[in-house]
């Protein structure tokens, strides 16, 4: 099936996985999926992913992390979507919850989180919230 949205597929099966208290999650990959399950990892958010290859498409197996029984993701929202684009430059950047989130921006030097991007003085797409 097509999906027209592949990163608040990634998002909202995270998201569900999370609910549900289920220690896996499988996504079909892409380099942009593959490049946001990376900065959940580095930020600790995930354990680890591993990308396995079935053939037709490769996998992304993310082991979500848990603590005291619930989820270190507590909120994912997409911000950016194909209907309605939102790019900000370095110095309009949201701050997630007064810093506590994350935002994830798409930018010419890869997927950065706000925080990143404000260093690096580069703006770009903000793609999701995760909190």
């Amino acid at each position: 099936m097509a999906v027209t949205d592949p990163i608040a597929d990634f998002l909202t099966r995270i998201r569900n996985a999370a609910q549900a208290r289920k220690v896996r999650v499988e996504i079909p990959a892409s380099r942009t999926k593959i490049g946001l399950a990376e900065v959940l990892k580095s930020h600790g958010y995930i354990y680890d992913y591993k990308i396995v290859d079935d053939n037709k498409q490769k996998i992304i197996n993310i082991v979500l992390k848990y603590k005291n029984g619930t989820s270190a993701i507590t909120g994912l929202k997409r911000i950016s979507k194909p209907g309605l684009r939102v790019y900000k430059n370095a110095d309009e950047l949201p701050r997630v919850l007064n810093g506590l989130g994350t935002a994830i921006i798409s930018t010419s030097r890869g997927l950065l989180t706000d925080k990143e991007a404000r260093t690096q003085l580069v703006g770009g797409e903000v793609l999701c919230y995760i909190w």
